[in-house]
Order: structure tokens, then C-alpha cells, then sequence
């Protein structure tokens, strides 16, 4: 069965957030980067650009929370967490946020982005030029590098596609070079 089946029949053919009905699609929760039934959420236009932040967040649309923060997978659980982090600056989501419950493994996924921490504490990851690097980026090599156990150097110009940031380094970052995942230091990449 195809991935956005699966989705519809485990959503109801509903947002699994606000219950949308409308506009719905596939969402990959990051850092994740294969699209399986585990790590996408079935969600609709209006809480996708929210989440991504491509449009304002409505603080009355994720009352929806109250529900959604309940449901058992996880992928929607690490969203639901994510922003009631987001909106903390209300105090509803306290309180929310005080009774969800996540396991250990969905928390650190939830985590994995920063949504819980102030921004004087978040890692932000920097290309060499300063620009911010997001997961999913395509990044450039700028120098030769020696890949240490590869047996191979990864080449100047080489691309490096659907990056994955190190959480708790913001020097590293992940990618796939010569067909093995290597971390690389952002300091000899540039945005592409």
C-alpha cells in the first residue's frame, strides 16, 4: 500500500492535528529523512506552513492541540510537543505541555530540532559563509576532504544533498558522499 494510503486510513482522511478535512498531504516530521508510515504525519496546508513558518502562527488554530497532543504515533506527537513549545509564550500550552507524556526515543526526536530551548541556547548550524543550514539543505564542498575509514577523499565541488544536522554540534552535519554517510565539518561547506 502507498505511503499517502496508509496515512489516509491511519488519519480517517483527516489532519492529524486540527481534523482539516481539506488540502491534505504527507509531511516529513525532521530530522527523519526516509518517508515511512513512522515519520510522516498526515496534516493540511494551514498547519504545515504554520509549522514551517512560511505563514504567521495562529495561536487560536493550535487549540487543536488539546486533542491532537494525545494521539499515538509519534510523528504527531513530536509535532503536537513542537509547537506547544513554540507557543509557550501563552500559557495554555504550559499547562498542555506539563501533562503530555513522550518515550525516550520520541522526545530526543522532538528535541532534535531545538523547539524547547531559548534562542540565546539554540545550535545553529553555519555554512562557511554564515549562512544557516537547515536539514534537507544541499550543501557544496569547498575544500578536499580525507574521508577517515572511507579510504576515499570527497572532492571540492562535490554536492552533498538532504543534509542532516548534528543536534548537539554546530560545527557537524551528515551527508551522503561516494555513497556513505559521512559527517562533515560545516566550516568546508557552502549553501548551494
Amino acid at each position: 500500500m502507498a505511503l499517502l494510503e496508509e496515512l489516509k486510513n491511519r488519519s480517517n482522511n483527516q489532519c492529524e492535528l486540527c481534523a482539516a478535512t481539506e488540502n491534505l498531504k504527507s509531511y516529513l516530521v525532521a530530522p527523519k529523512t526516509d518517508e515511512t508510515i513512522d515519520n510522516t504525519a498526515f496534516l493540511c496546508e494551514t498547519c504545515i506552513s504554520q509549522i514551517d513558518e512560511s505563514s504567521p502562527v495562529n495561536v487560536s488554530h493550535w487549540r487543536c492541540l488539546n486533542e491532537s497532543m494525545w494521539n499515538e504515533n509519534p510523528a504527531v506527537q513530536v509535532l503536537a510537543w513542537r509547537m506547544l513549545n513554540r507557543l509557550k509564550g501563552e500559557s495554555w500550552p504550559i499547562d498542555l505541555l506539563d501533562m503530555m507524556y513522550l518515550e525516550d526515543e520520541t522526545l530526543k526526536w522532538a528535541r532534535a530540532t531545538g523547539e524547547d530551548l531559548d534562542e540565546s541556547e539554540k545550535i545553529i548550524h553555519k555554512d562557511s559563509n554564515g549562512v544557516i543550514l537547515n536539514a534537507g539543505d544541499t550543501v557544496v564542498l569547498i575544500k578536499d576532504l580525507n574521508v577517515k575509514g572511507g579510504g576515499f577523499t570527497a572532492k571540492r565541488g562535490t554536492a552533498v544533498r538532504n543534509i542532516t544536522l548534528v543536534h548537539d554540534n554546530a560545527e557537524h552535519i551528515e551527508g551522503r558522499v561516494n555513497g556513505q554517510h559521512i559527517v562533515i565539518l560545516t566550516q568546508y561547506t557552502k549553501k548551494s
